[in-house]
């Protein structure tokens, strides 16, 4: 083992994903130390004398977070591929937590940024206090590169690729170079992919943002947010405020998200896999309409999605013909979870209209595939969208 890390000598970036997931952010071994160490639970530490780190208080610093943080940097950004995420990477309490953390961190009045006018449903919520701030917001679609027409002037360009929930995708280092070039800072949301399906920084972009409490820790027991900077300045912007915010990760929550990534390239593999297998069931139903997956043939954003991603995540959208039959879908699958997340173990599906913010029409089924054997998940849906259609 190379000294103070758990990877494996010759580099993170020198192992498979499944190698490097297991030991990412790992201590040093040490005898009768475990190889990874438990929560730790400190709102202070003993400080005589000047008030020098590591560790001065809860809300700053906290042990458990950094193993956390070295473990997600070298995910999502190698040292072998030429951007160390180690010591650019920030934990926070979720997923809104670490999106907020960089807009409102490098974004000033009479500043403008670009957003996804099809992404996650919270940020016309941050739209709004964007603009209450000074800030002027342009929208446009994922697909297409739409993004690309609205940059003129911008600050920051933030995309979300797959989008959530429709599945669109859009060229990351296309719309970096642009943005770059016209002096804007670059952010990818990406929750869907995972940092072993797609690697935002080295595709150009300047943060790498995600949920954590979806498939990276996978078990649905966990909230939790990152944030993986290029620039060491803009990872100390991006840490203030989340001490001026203080939205910190509980250590146990923390310590859970490491020691779920042990497993993240075994269940990505299986989640990933079944996503495929029940979007080419789906697309044999007659009742099924705009079905999107990026791993699909035929997909519109396949041939973009197999060029800059490595694995296609675990969520599947299509649309039935109406409310009450994606309704009555939804009541009788018997393997699946009603219930509004995605990436975990167990697979949930839900009808998103039901929420009012997605501009989705109102069958619109989104569906994460968990880690159950496909034969058992794709004829329990089958069998559901039957008994669906026969009601």
């Amino acid at each position: 083992m190379s000294a103070g890390t758990g990877t494996p000598a010759g580099g993170a970036g020198a192992a498979g994903d499944g190698t490097r997931a297991v030991h990412a952010g790992l201590p040093e071994a040490r005898k009768h130390e475990p190889p990874l160490p438990g929560p730790v639970f400190a709102a202070h530490y003993h400080l005589p004398g000047d008030p020098t780190g590591p560790y001065t208080y809860g809300r700053d610093e906290n042990p458990t977070w950094d193993r956390l943080e070295q473990a997600v940097g070298e995910l999502e950004a190698p040292p072998a591929e030429g951007s160390d995420g180690a010591g650019g990477t920030v934990v926070f309490a979720s997923g809104m937590a670490a999106v907020s953390a960089v807009l409102f961190s490098q974004l000033r009045a009479g500043d403008v940024a670009v957003l996804p006018d099809d992404g996650y449903q919270a940020l016309p919520l941050l739209r709004e206090q964007l603009t209450a701030y000074g800030v002027e917001v342009r929208t446009a679609p994922t697909g297409g590169d739409g993004q690309l027409k609205a940059l003129d002037g911008a600050r920051l360009l933030w995309l979300e690729t797959p989008s959530n929930p429709v599945l669109d995708v859009c060229d990351v280092r296309r719309l970096a170079g642009e943005a770059h070039a016209r002096g804007a800072l670059v952010a990818v949301d990406n929750t869907l992919a995972t940092p072993l399906g797609q690697r935002p920084l080295a595709l150009g972009a300047d943060f790498a943002v995600a949920s954590g409490t979806k498939q990276l820790t996978g078990h649905g027991d966990v909230l939790l947010g990152y944030v993986v900077c290029r620039d060491p300045a803009a990872a100390a912007a991006v840490r203030r405020w989340r001490k001026i915010a203080g939205a910190i990760p509980g250590p146990m929550e923390a310590w859970l998200a490491h020691r779920s990534l042990a497993t993240l390239e075994l269940r990505v593999e299986r989640q990933d896999a079944n996503a495929l297998a029940l979007a080419h069931a789906l697309r044999e139903r007659p009742e099924i309409a705009g079905l999107r997956y990026p791993g699909l043939p035929g997909d519109p954003s396949h041939r973009l999605a197999a060029r800059q991603m490595r694995r296609f995540g675990c969520v599947v959208s299509f649309t039935l013909p109406s409310r009450e039959q994606a309704e009555r879908f939804l009541g009788a699958l018997r393997l699946v979870h009603e219930a509004t997340s995605f990436g975990g173990v167990r697979s949930t599906a839900e009808r998103r209209g039901r929420w009012g913010g997605d501009a989705v029409p109102e069958g619109f089924v989104r569906f994460s595939a968990g880690v159950e054997n496909t034969e058992d998940l794709v004829g329990d849906v089958l069998r559901a969208l039957d008994s669906a259609a026969g009601s």
